[in-house]
């Protein structure tokens, strides 16, 4: 196919790594504002960033931070160029992004649809960041081959709240029973970067947020935190794999 990439065109994220999905809280300015910061602490930590933005933010944060992984926020399967108001997968390419997410709890996506999406995004070289909220729908969703499930409830959701019982390694555990290679996100309710500590070493291979983030007064303070919760875990895991 003319113009298209595959997978291997963009590396996959060393784990673990930070996700922050703006949703559509910041304006234009407010995002590479927040991006820029991203993107030095990104180099300072050594640990890869996903952030998501608006689609008509996708190009200016590409420019303004190289060093992220600027992910769309949704694409379509539908790639019938006759249509209109589509968001294709070679246009996201485009414009910078290096990966997509797909199937968030406010624009679910049927698993047919899914599977036609995730295989054309995959087509033109996009990472593929998948959510899911049951043990079951994770399993299902794992079984189309993205790069990453994001396992999230959807009750928690923007609570704050971390989820209780063994819901993160049942459901972490089903992903990787189908492919032990596919990623996993475990990010619902987290507020700080001890929570992101305790969901990695519940076997998460990154995690994040959005409110914590974009809600904090200082973008930069909160980063840092979570980064250096990560960057703390890795050194753990160095340590204990002499």
């Amino acid at each position: 196919m003319e113009g298209s990439r595959t997978v291997d065109d963009f590396r996959l994220p060393r784990a673990p790594f930070l996700i922050v999905n703006l949703k559509s809280y910041l304006s234009r300015e407010q995002t590479l504002r927040l991006g820029e910061c991203a993107d030095s602490l990104s180099l300072s930590f050594e640990t890869d960033i996903f952030i998501t933005a608006q689609p008509l933010h996708l190009a200016d944060l590409s420019k303004a931070a190289p060093d992220l992984l600027v992910t769309a926020q949704h694409m379509d399967a539908d790639q019938n160029k006759a249509s209109m108001g589509r968001v294709l997968p070679e246009t996201l390419v485009e414009v910078g992004a290096k990966a997509v997410m797909l199937n968030h709890a406010s624009h679910h996506l049927a698993l047919n649809t899914l599977d036609l999406a995730i295989n054309s995004a995959k087509e033109y070289g996009l990472l593929t960041l998948v959510c899911a909220d049951s043990e079951s729908e994770c399993r299902a969703v794992a079984e189309l081959g993205p790069t990453i499930v994001i396992c999230e409830p959807t009750s928690h959701i923007g609570t704050g709240t971390m989820i209780s019982g063994d819901y993160v390694a049942r459901t972490t555990a089903a992903v990787k029973h189908v492919n032990s290679e596919i990623l996993v996100v475990q990010a619902a309710g987290v507020s700080c970067g001890a929570d992101i500590r305790r969901l990695l070493e519940q076997g998460a291979d990154g995690s994040g947020g959005t409110m914590a983030v974009v809600g904090a007064s200082d973008w930069g303070s909160i980063l840092r935190d979570m980064l250096t919760s990560i960057s703390d875990y890795r050194m753990c895991q160095t340590r204990s794999e002499r």
